[in-house]
């Protein structure tokens, strides 16, 4: 996620330490929340195993799925992992990727056409791609740009039209081959002909209901059916047919116009749409991002977007179908019936949690055959209930189809395009719960339990947001984990078991929900869970990207970390510690587990003292680390 997304206490100055205090101390004791809600299911305990899993992860205990010696917080401006462990800069925003791009220059006076043959800026969601077994493709994300840094002046001043193409070439995806050398080593191969950048003036495909409709034809465009670039990538997800999914976020930010006053639908309005967001300036040399002149334009944006990476001259496909919102990830699992199922999270406050079932099913036999299994099906959105006091219950998916639940056209929605143009309005139509900004969504590698972060929520508490369910918090700084499993194991079906297997707080400050759950301590506590990923073994990576003033509310916590966690026995310990003011996001294993990729965003963001990674006077720059074992073994084992 962005950082103009993150907490910040400033934002609401009733959480001042008193306020806090006085929230957290006439609280409910954590452990008698959590208590009570185990005995509150009294008898089921004895006979359900799903009950007593949930009553276990309430309980930590000393893992043995995680072997590594855990690391304290650090507000220091440098990587941290373990002992025993060594990281390693694989590659940063501005290095070379395409045969004859320029070296990185600090100045910031580098040109549009030196930036789109270089690595984007703010890596996020990655994918690892295997092309043998020292070679592989890694696909990434560049989220969105820092003009502080990218510009000399700083963004300080107007735009010219060379500078929001290079601005428009920091977006989008990278793709480039990496190689193992004899000492085991990655490194990026600069002359490989899969490199590829893909950035906001890509040509794409729209697929799906929503391709042609009226909605989404502009005046270069008429028939609806070619988008131009994709960008604010935030998380990912792959497929097992070898394509990958980068997902569209944070896209109202670049929309603006030179009117004062543009009047947009509510329903545009409902995605942050308006004519002040004039930060990013691409409106004044790009006239589609001129909310005046081409209204259709933001309806083209808010998408998952599949990549061939195998092949360069491919043309990336958005996948409607899968509804428009602010995409953090694309979690992706074949069901036991073969269909194709995609958990989606709406990154916004008071948003939503879908799923994505695809019409066709699966053929491992044929990977040709898949292709297109994400262009048609069904998309539904979450509803979670519980108990009064229990931080556990029941869910169902209710269907997002055009005629059912009241998708109707009385009730605004002309068509299916339409449900899945303003997917946020459907799911308020049919009653969805709104969730505490929905993040990265995991599928566990024995396919039969779904996490989720929810990273925060300010707004938790009113604006019809209510308190309860997996949304525990009023005005909640800290977030959490929900986890589900999808009844009898079918992730196609509309039911599905909840509870919540870690809420983040402060323990040396407050008591009841707000120091967090048992499996919180003073020494691995953290804020805003954000990314997510399990590796094959069924060790949950949870990354950060929330407060890191380390005061406060958030005394203690330091720089934003990644933690990892064993889902049957609830502990959690910090694994590593990134930069100062950065985000650690995006995470990719190679197949034999003994190497993992790591991203570091906006290190030094708002002029932050930092220097990551070269140190010394060096400009900061988002990175990605390479994380190996000096023993060469599993990592995290």
């Amino acid at each position: 996620m962005s950082q103009h997304e993150r907490f910040d206490p400033e934002d609401h100055p009733e959480l001042e330490q008193t306020d806090f205090d006085r929230l957290t101390t006439k609280g409910v004791s954590r452990r008698n929340f959590l208590r009570g809600g185990a005995a509150a299911m009294g008898l089921f305990l004895a006979a359900s195993p799903l009950a007593q899993a949930v009553a276990a992860a309430t309980r930590p205990a000393p893992s043995t799925l995680i072997g590594f010696k855990a690391v304290p917080a650090s507000t220091a401006d440098s990587f941290v992992v373990p002992e025993g462990y060594v990281a390693k800069p694989l590659i940063s925003w501005g290095d070379p990727i395409l045969k004859g791009a320029p070296a990185f220059d600090e100045s910031g006076t580098q040109n549009a056409a030196a930036q789109a043959g270089q690595f984007g800026d703010n890596t996020d969601g990655m994918s690892f791609f295997p092309l043998g077994e020292d070679r592989a493709l890694l696909a990434v994300n560049n989220e969105y740009t820092n003009y502080e840094y990218l510009f000399a002046h700083q963004g300080k001043q107007d735009l010219t039209a060379d500078e929001v193409k290079k601005s428009q070439a920091a977006h989008g995806v990278s793709i480039f081959e990496i190689h193992r050398n004899a000492k085991g080593e990655w490194q990026v191969n600069r002359d490989s002909d899969y490199n590829r950048r893909i950035t906001a003036y890509t040509p794409m495909e729209l697929t799906g209901p929503v391709a042609g409709h009226a909605l989404v034809q502009t005046a270069a465009d008429p028939k609806g059916t070619r988008a131009l670039g994709t960008f604010n990538n935030c998380a990912n997800g792959q497929t097992p047919w070898g394509t990958y999914l980068t997902c569209e976020e944070n896209f109202h930010k670049y929309f603006a116009s030179a009117q004062d006053e543009v009047e947009l639908p509510s329903r545009d309005q409902r995605y942050g749409l308006k004519a002040g967001n004039r930060d990013y300036q691409w409106y004044r040399h790009d006239e589609r991002f001129d909310l005046a002149k081409h209204p259709n334009e933001p309806h083209r944006f808010g998408w998952v977007v599949e990549i061939d990476p195998m092949d360069p001259t491919s043309t990336p496909k958005k996948r409607t179908a899968l509804g428009r919102f602010k995409h953090e990830n694309a979690a992706l699992t074949i069901d036991p019936s073969g269909h194709v199922v995609v958990y989606l999270g709406d990154d916004e406050r008071g948003e939503h949690l879908y799923k994505f079932v695809s019409r066709d099913k699966y053929n491992a036999d044929n990977q040709q055959a898949n292709r297109d299994l994400l262009a048609e099906g069904t998309l539904y959105v979450a509803r979670f209930s519980a108990n009064d006091g229990e931080i556990k219950g029941q869910g169902e998916w209710i269907e997002l189809s055009h005629g059912k639940n009241g998708l109707t056209a009385e009730n605004g929605f002309a068509d299916q395009a339409e449900v899945l143009i303003f997917a946020r309005e459907a799911a308020t139509q049919v009653g969805a719960t709104t969730m505490d900004r929905p993040e990265w969504v995991a599928v566990h590698p024995d396919n039969k339990a779904v996490f989720c972060t929810l990273t925060n929520n300010k707004n938790r508490g009113k604006d019809g947001q209510p308190v309860g369910g997996p949304n525990p918090r009023a005005k909640n700084n800290y977030g959490q984990i929900v986890r589900w499993w999808p009844h009898n194991g079918d992730h196609t079906a509309s039911t599905f078991d909840w509870d919540l297997f870690a809420i983040a707080g402060n323990p040396t400050l407050a008591e009841g929900l707000y120091a967090g759950s048992d499996n919180i301590t003073a020494d691995n506590m953290f804020n805003s869970p954000d990314g997510l990923g399990f590796d094959d073994a069924g060790r949950l990576w949870i990354q950060t990207d929330g407060k890191y003033s380390n005061k406060g509310e958030f005394a203690g916590m330091g720089n934003n970390q990644m933690l990892c966690a064993d889902p049957q026995t609830g502990e959690i310990r910090r694994f590593a510690t990134g930069p100062i003011a950065c985000e650690i996001t995006g995470l990719a294993f190679s197949p034999d587990h003994r190497t993992v990729f790591i991203g570091v965003q906006h290190p030094g963001e708002d002029l932050e003292p930092s220097h990551f990674p070269a140190g010394g006077n060096s400009k900061p720059r988002s990175t990605i680390m390479v994380v190996q074992r000096e023993d060469g073994g599993v990592i995290g084992a």
